[in-house]
């Protein structure tokens, strides 16, 4: 689901990001928030039919109006973890960016590499990574990279960090061509790279920090929803199931919901009509409001909600239901009194899907040569320790639904493709998956090959053949592919991958559905960027060795 915020710059954010497995569940099976409790609302002071009332906590169109006529507009209200942790992010910027600038320094003048030797560096040079770093940090602030909004979800924050930098550094290549500098290339060859993967690695960590605090109910900011009881649900249902999100809510409004005011919704109470967001918002002390689609939230209301809570410092979120679509592909076209959201189709094929393929056959091949000597030693330990080939060739469906011989360190005995009918009972996946956390078909050798993904490193030469990618969905059996239906099929137009966002995500430990689901999310909104993400993580899955049996 995709929440698209109303205050400030449109920002959408997708809620599936989060590596969480998306079950439905109610509060007790997430983090308990640090939230004062939300007081039950007294039904003898519930809204009456009669909008207008002076007391009412609806949101009259005569009373929104007020909104535009107000001199001062309160700002959005940061939460104290907010402002906090937007410090905590600078200082380590600051440190690594400045870590970055006196390597480049020294390398290049010291030590007299890359591209010279050793010189004296001059005092132009002093000068100049004086003046980078605040430059560099400002960068980053512009391009809102420390946003409360995208911090500790999704690739979003990573990638405004990687375009911050290499744009940064493409306005003072400009700036040197045209004042004719020659700034030194091994300079920027050592600060450049070494920059990013610092920053990077440092949102790393402290995004490792922030999801164990939202994990534990802290660093959590309190959210209103309103909308159908449908759609109330499903989107409560996502935040509870994701609590990296940022959002605890704290209360619903639905149609008629001043008929069953303190009901709950999944845990969370009913505080009245769609219309009394505004008065939830003061007697919950709120942040945000999420609205999703319902008869009584036209155009019109939406509008005038957006100017009360402009009022009160609140953030405006609207849902959209764009269930499954990533931000890549979200474009906001402002027009003449109507704003159009509008979905880009999913990239398979053109310049951008080959660059994919480039960049996939590239990291194999040095994938290939830098493994050489382990991937030789792993063949004589299997073929030393179990008789039978050392390869195991097995039928997958790639691209298309073109078969292909997916290739394997053999980790079973020899025929264990025969003994599968004689273990049915002891399948331990759903749907057509067919995993036993214990398989007796293993040998020793597979087994501790399994656990760390050993097995699976000759699919690099299925790359270096295009039958598959390095990020991608699961490659499939044909069997489970015969068993598809609705839109599963549509992992097929993409080349299945090494890795992927199933495999990074739980592998056989997660649902077929939320596996399934994971696969088709990554083929409709795939980025290059996002394939690097995916592939960081693939090293912590394979450390942690989390669902690998």
């Amino acid at each position: 689901m995709t929440l698209i915020r109303a205050a400030g710059a449109v920002s959408p954010v997708s809620l599936l990001s989060s590596s969480r497995p998306t079950t439905p569940a109610g509060p007790a099976s997430g983090p308990t928030p640090r939230i004062e409790p939300v007081p039950t609302p007294d039904p003898s002071k519930a809204r009456h039919s009669d909008s207008n009332s002076p007391d009412s906590g609806a949101i009259p169109i005569q009373r929104s109006l007020r909104a535009t006529t107000m001199r001062h507009v309160a700002t959005i209200d940061v939460a104290p973890w907010s402002r906090a942790h937007q410090t905590r992010l600078f200082v380590v910027d600051a440190v690594l960016v400045a870590f970055a600038l006196t390597v480049a320094f020294v390398v290049r003048f010291a030590l007299g590499f890359p591209g010279g030797g050793i010189v004296e560096p001059t005092t132009s040079y002093v000068l100049i990574s004086l003046l980078l770093f605040p430059g560099w940090l400002l960068a980053l602030s512009m391009e809102r990279s420390r946003d409360r909004r995208i911090v500790g979800v999704g690739v979003t924050e990573y990638h405004k960090v990687f375009q911050a930098t290499w744009k940064f550094f493409a306005v003072v290549a400009g700036v040197s061509y045209l004042l004719r500098f020659d700034l030194a290339r091994g300079y920027v060859a050592v600060a450049l790279p070494l920059g990013i993967a610092l920053l990077l690695g440092g949102r790393f960590h402290a995004r490792r920090w922030l999801q164990g605090q939202r994990s534990s109910g802290e660093c959590l900011s309190p959210l209103i929803v309103a909308g159908s009881r449908a759609g109330v649900l499903d989107l409560i249902t996502e935040l509870h199931a994701n609590p990296q999100a940022g959002y605890v809510v704290v209360g619903a409004c639905v149609p008629d919901g001043d008929r069953e005011l303190g009901a709950l919704i999944e845990g969370v109470p009913v505080l009245g009509d769609v219309l009394d967001v505004p008065a939830a918002v003061r007697q919950t002390g709120a942040r945000s409001v999420a609205v999703g689609g319902c008869d009584s939230l036209t155009s019109t209301v939406v509008r005038n909600l957006g100017w009360e809570l402009e009022t009160t410092g609140t953030e405006l979120i609207v849902v959209p239901g764009l269930v499954d679509v990533a931000g890549p592909r979200v474009l906001m076209s402002p027009a003449e009194g109507l704003s159009l959201v509008h979905i880009d189709a999913p990239t398979f094929s053109g310049g951008k899907y080959l660059a994919k393929t480039v960049i996939d056959w590239l990291l194999a091949l040095g994938a290939v040569v830098v493994l050489a000597v382990p991937l030789a030693l792993v063949a004589v330990v299997v073929k030393a320790t179990s008789p039978g080939s050392v390869l195991y060739r097995q039928e997958r469906i790639g691209r298309d639904g073109t078969p292909f011989q997916m290739l394997k360190f053999r980790s079973m005995r020899t025929g264990a493709d025969a003994e599968v009918a004689s273990l049915a009972d002891l399948n331990e996946a759903g749907g057509p998956l067919f995993k036993i956390r214990d398989d007796p078909r293993v040998t020793t050798i597979g087994r501790y090959m399994r656990r760390y993904s050993i097995d699976e490193l000759p699919q690099f030469f299925n790359v270096l053949r295009g039958d598959m990618a390095l990020v991608g969905p699961r490659p499939q059996l044909p069997g489970e592919v015969a068993k598809y239906d609705g839109h599963a099929a549509r992992r097929l137009l993409v080349k299945p991958g090494i890795t992927g966002l199933w495999q990074v995500s739980g592998r056989s430990d997660l649902e077929w559905k939320v596996g399934l689901r994971k696969d088709v999310f990554y083929t409709e909104n795939w980025t290059v960027f996002s394939d690097f993400v995916i592939l960081a993580k693939t090293f912590k899955a394979i450390v942690a060795h989390k669902g690998a049996y």
